[in-house]
């Protein structure tokens, strides 16, 4: 069940059992107030003494809702930035579901602050007035003449801190429907001076991430994979390992998906594992190897697909591109690519008191884990408690269908006699060589265009590794047999394109395929917008002007991609570049956001290309924090970038070439000369920013590059003829 936000029937009664005020949702979605937070987990929590803190139900990877979820609260309750904490929810979907998620809690898609955004503000509202009825009552004054500012009950010629009202509050019935405040009324939404609330944590070194807990009389544990997906363990032999200081022990994992290997500190762990002999049973494992995978999707996509996407005439479609004036026609090539977040993955498993299980996790996506222990440990769901602690990043590697990580150290934990808690903890070189990766695929267009130069047909075919088919979320996610994160982007398009038919085939992984920032998005968007480039090339036409015209359509998606397309040309200088420079631009529509970017470079493909600058135009609604915003498509343009440059992962007989960052290259500061990002006026409901400003990156500079040099159409281009300096 999706749960739904309702302003009707808000709020039900306040208990008066402790002088604390809790303002939450009860199952249903709707918002309820309390002071007993064994039965409600709130979103807001005022302490007797007045401290305010927002229970934040998206966890902190460095995209910020630690501040924007608080930022809600704070502005519609009347407290500063500096006066409010935040805490991370527990794992509990009935209360913090993913309202984009269904009955489902965790973080993705760029969906916090989207589907957070009513029920935050809400809970902030709710305080505020039941904090000012208790005001008014206490001095006898009428509650309209009242106010709250800094944490300041003002009015009537009284002033007194919140802290003075939070008993009377949590025992009075709370208002049915709250007045949220109007956009004039903010001082907090939309304001660019609004700094981070974990910036300071995590410069002083007081934040901890997963990787930073240290419980007493833990043991380390690192697991020896299989080196290539679907091997199983039969055995080993740890001779050599009990030499190493600190080792304790090894173990078949129950899957016999790897070797356990147990020791006192991380360091002899890992010795450890270098010591052990393992032997695989590959029988049922991968051996292709890239070129073999290259040859299967570049099969696919020339052949009739397998679904047809968005219910278009295929045969119409060939016809009416057979017989344009002009037709246009590439295939494209895109690897194998690794999230490569800079914290590896770890957590930490314990037994407590009661006889239950605390997971201590970067916990992305804390429901999948909460069952996979629930089963594991065969134990009731109230008896598994997550521990949700910040994460170095994931780019959607924290929030696998199988809670894969969080398995290996229940696994792990299970094989001991739990008396020691158990941190499982992953190498840089585990994580590039058995993790889970953004799917290859390919791409072949056809387009036809009159002898006007218009668009008369458009033939797009995609081959890929589906994400989600063979997961628990293909019941949800695929629809007539179509993943959809195999095809986003194209054929639900905000493009007018004439005589458009998409298809699809799917072919085997090769890996353990996962959605990656800005999942589908992330090919989908350097196909459509490079090839929208050729064609204005080759219509003799202004790129920008082309997309345009497909954009007139009227539409509100139209009119708003329009919108960001002119702002970032505009503000880039569009046809203006200096002597010895190239533009490309881009626009594209991802996780109902809105991005245009136009990249300026210097140099040429064969000397050595300079990304001078970039310039962003982004429209996701009211952005709540303009700062978070910037930040987020300043850091989205250099992940989209520095993976299309040079990163890629290849596999030989099945296993992976890569291991570090020596050969899984990340981008580097001086890769990009300058970024500038514009952020357009918006009243609408705020919408993602942690993923759309990746998509248009690389086709804007594989546009840059195509004006004097090649039309790169496989990835990555420092290995199709483009040199970076």
């Amino acid at each position: 069940m999706t749960l739904k936000t309702s302003r009707r029937g808000f709020l039900k009664s306040a208990a008066a059992a402790a002088a604390v005020l809790y303002v939450g949702a009860r199952p249903d979605g709707a918002l309820a107030a309390g002071s007993a937070p064994a039965q409600l987990n709130p979103f807001v929590k005022i302490d007797a003494d007045g401290t305010v803190t927002a229970i934040v139900k998206h966890f902190e990877k460095g995209q910020g809702p630690a501040t924007g979820l608080t930022t809600l609260i704070a502005e519609e309750l009347g407290v500063s930035m500096e006066d409010i904490q935040y805490e991370f929810a527990p794992s509990d979907p009935s209360r913090y579901a993913n309202l984009a998620f269904g009955q489902f809690q965790g973080t993705g898609g760029s969906t916090a602050i989207a589907n957070s955004f009513m029920q935050y503000r809400q809970a902030g509202a709710a305080a505020r007035e039941m904090l000012i009825n208790a005001a008014a009552k206490a001095w006898g004054a009428d509650a309209g003449a009242l106010s709250i500012e800094d944490g300041m009950v003002t009015g009537a010629g009284q002033k007194a801190p919140i802290a003075d009202f939070v008993a009377a509050a949590a025992q009075m019935e709370a208002p049915a429907e709250p007045r949220l405040k109007d956009p004039s009324e903010f001082r907090l939404i939309g304001n660019a001076s609004v700094r981070r609330k974990d910036s300071l944590p995590k410069t002083n070194g007081t934040a901890q991430y997963a990787m930073d807990l240290h419980l007493p009389n833990q043991m380390v544990v690192v697991i020896a994979r299989s080196p290539r997906m679907g091997g199983l363990a039969t055995g080993f032999d740890d001779a050599d390992a009990k030499a190493v200081k600190g080792y304790i022990r090894a173990a078949v994992l129950p899957n016999k998906a790897g070797v356990a290997v147990y020791a006192e500190d991380t360091w002899a762990a890992f010795q450890a594992r270098e010591a052990i002999s393992v032997d695989w049973d590959f029988s049922a494992a991968e051996t292709r190897s890239s070129d073999q995978i290259r040859e299967e999707l570049m099969a696919a996509v020339n052949s009739d697909p397998t679904y047809n996407v968005n219910g278009a005439d295929r045969a119409a479609t060939e016809a009416l591109v057979d017989g344009a004036d002009t037709v246009l026609e590439r295939t494209f090539y895109f690897p194998l690519l690794a999230h490569a977040p800079m914290e590896p993955l770890t957590c930490t498993i314990e037994a407590n008191e009661d006889g239950g299980i605390t997971l201590h996790d970067g916990a992305q996506m804390p429901t999948g884990p909460h069952f996979a222990m629930a089963e594991i440990f065969q134990l009731p769901m109230e008896k598994i408690r997550i521990n949700t602690m910040l994460a170095g990043g994931s780019f959607g590697r924290r929030a696998t269908p199988t809670a894969d990580y969080q398995v290996e150290a229940a696994l792990a934990f299970v094989l001991t006699d739990r008396t020691r808690p158990v941190k499982l903890v992953w190498s840089r070189e585990d994580d590039i060589t058995a993790g889970y990766y953004r799917p290859a695929v390919a791409h072949k267009v056809r387009i036809g265009l009159d002898a006007a130069g218009n668009i008369a047909g458009w033939d797009h075919r995609v081959a890929a590794q589906s994400i989600i088919k063979g997961t628990a979320f293909e019941p949800m996610l695929v629809h007539n047999g179509v993943d959809h994160s195999s095809v986003e982007g194209i054929g639900d398009s905000p493009y007018q394109i004439p005589g458009q038919h998409v298809g699809l085939t799917d072919i085997a992984k090769a890996t353990t395929v996962l959605w990656w920032r800005s999942v589908g998005h992330t090919h989908t968007a350097y196909v459509m917008e490079t090839m929208l480039d050729e064609a204005a090339q080759a219509a003799g036409r202004d790129p920008v002007e082309f997309r345009l015209a497909l954009l007139k359509g009227g539409t509100a998606d139209q009119q708003r991609l329009a919108g960001v397309l002119q702002l970032a040309a505009d503000k880039g200088n569009w046809g203006k570049a200096p002597a010895g420079r190239s533009q490309g631009i881009a626009v594209h529509k991802s996780f109902g956001s809105y991005v245009a970017e136009v990249v300026e470079i210097s140099g040429s493909a064969s000397d050595g290309v300079k990304i001078e600058k970039v310039t962003c135009a982004v429209d996701c609604g009211l952005a709540v924090n303009p700062d978070v915003v910037k930040a987020q498509m300043e850091g989205g343009i250099g992940y989209g970038l520095g993976h299309v440059m040079r990163d890629e992962i290849t596999l030989t007989d099945g296993v992976v070439d890569q291991s570090n960052f020596p050969d899984y290259e990340p981008l580097r500061i001086g890769d990009i000369g300058a970024i500038e990002v514009h952020i357009m006026p918006s009243a609408e409901m705020p919408t993602g920013a942690g993923e759309p400003g990746t998509p248009p990156s690389a086709p804007a500079l594989a546009n840059a590059i195509a004006v004097t040099g090649p039309r790169v159409t496989a990835l990555p281009m420092n290995q199709n003829g483009v040199d970076f300096v």
